[in-house]
Parts: C-alpha cells; structure tokens; sequence
C-alpha cells in the first residue's frame, strides 16, 4: 500500500512538473508570437525615422532646391512688392520726372511717407479661413489677436486669438521692410533728382552702395527669421 502511494505522488509530481513545462513552453511561444507580430510595426518605425533623417529620401541637391524654393516663397510674402508697385507707378507724376518744384517735392515727400507707412502697417496683416462659412477673413494682428477688417466674425476661440497675437518678429520684419522700401526709393532716379538735383560725389557712392546693401541684409533677414503670417492676397498655409 506504502509504495503504491508513493508511486502516486511520483506520477503526481511528474504530471505537475510536466504540466509547468508545456505552460512555460507555451508562454515562451507567445511571447515569440507577439514578437513576430510587433517586428513588421518596429521596423517600419525604423524605416519612418530612417526617411525623417534623410529628408523623406530626397538628395541633398533636392534638400537644398527645396529649401531655396520654401526661402523664395517666404521672401515674396514679405517684401513690399505691391507697396513698391504703387510707388514706382506714383513717382514719375509727383516728381514731374525729376524736375521738381516746391510742391512736386512736397508731394514726392508724401507719396514716400504715405508708402513707407504701408510697408509698415502692412506687415502686421493676416487672414485665416471662416470655418463656419469656408470664407477667407482678413485682419490686424493686434496684442488680443486678430482684428477682422472685412465684416466677417470675429476669433471668439482664446486658443485661435492667441496664435495670431502680435510678436516682436512682427515689429522687426515691419521694420526692415520700411528699410527696403527706402533702398527702392534711392534706386529711384525720379526721387533722387528731385531731392538731390546735383549730388556730390560722397552722395553719389552713398546712394550707389547703400540700397545694394540694405536689400541684401534685409532679404537675409527676412529668409532666416521666417513669419506665418499670410499677409493679404496671399494663399493660406496650415498655422
């Protein structure tokens, strides 16, 4: 009876012990399993992070091509091309073509403040789309947010406001480009033979090196220091 018993607990112990061995055999399996089935998911984690670093597989000639195409479009946003249209379709009637009376300075005189005051204002413009009417809204970038010029709702959302609040880049791009404003203005042989009718020569070498040099550092100020605002005429973009 006694060694009956212990042949029972023998084989107990051994389905036991046999029983662990299948459990931790198949927990080994499933662990391999869900490794499998996450190895596809980690290595096209790999390869996305891979893309990322390349540049989403581009050349660095096309890094760079595309770089200078996003450089030239944030350079076109923000240099006053229609400011200096208007000016230099304005300039020859005020100036009478450089021959320059008292009020021909006068209004030559205007027409510069009246244009440098637009490049200025101007650079604090923007405009987002309605999402209740699809609409394209304008307005002044202001320290609450954004003031709606053209009859359309206001940003009620704190969030919305908040992104279009007026910053300091906005006050430096407003002044550098009231700065390449008056780099066209002495480009202007209009403006300069009214002003200066018979130049020295120090004028001279001055009115010829300044606006090359104001139109470069500001161009290169305005394409490192890039702005989100859209401007007004300008095709919108994801803020």
């Amino acid at each position: 009876m006694a060694s009956a018993a212990g042949t029972t607990t023998q084989r107990r112990v051994g389905d036991d012990v046999e029983s662990q061995r299948e459990q931790g055999d198949d927990g080994s399996s499933r662990r391999e399993q869900e490794q499998e089935q996450r190895r596809p998911l980690l290595d096209e984690e790999r390869r996305r992070s891979l893309a990322a670093d390349d540049g989403g597989g581009m050349s660095p000639v096309q890094r760079a091509i595309s770089q200078t195409y996003q450089s030239t479009a944030h350079l076109a946003k923000l240099l006053p091309t229609g400011t200096v249209l208007a000016f230099q379709l304005l300039s020859p009637v005020v100036t009478a073509e450089g021959h320059c009376a008292r009020a021909n300075r006068a209004m030559a005189a205007a027409l510069l403040a009246l244009c440098a005051l637009s490049c200025f204002v101007l650079s604090f413009t923007d405009s987002f789309r309605d999402a209740a009417t699809g609409a394209v809204r304008y307005g002044f970038a202001t320290s609450r947010g954004l003031w709606v010029i053209d009859g359309g709702a206001p940003l009620d959302d704190p969030r919305a406001a908040a992104a279009y609040r007026i910053r300091f880049l906005d006050l430096v791009h407003a002044v550098v480009s009231v700065m390449i404003f008056a780099a066209v203005a002495l480009l202007d042989q209009n403006v300069v033979t009214c002003f200066y009718p018979v130049p020295s020569e120090d004028a001279r070498q001055v009115l010829t090196v300044l606006p090359i040099a104001i139109g470069v550092v500001g161009s290169m100020l305005f394409v490192t220091f890039p702005t989100t605002r859209h401007g007004i005429g300008f095709p919108l973009s994801q803020h």
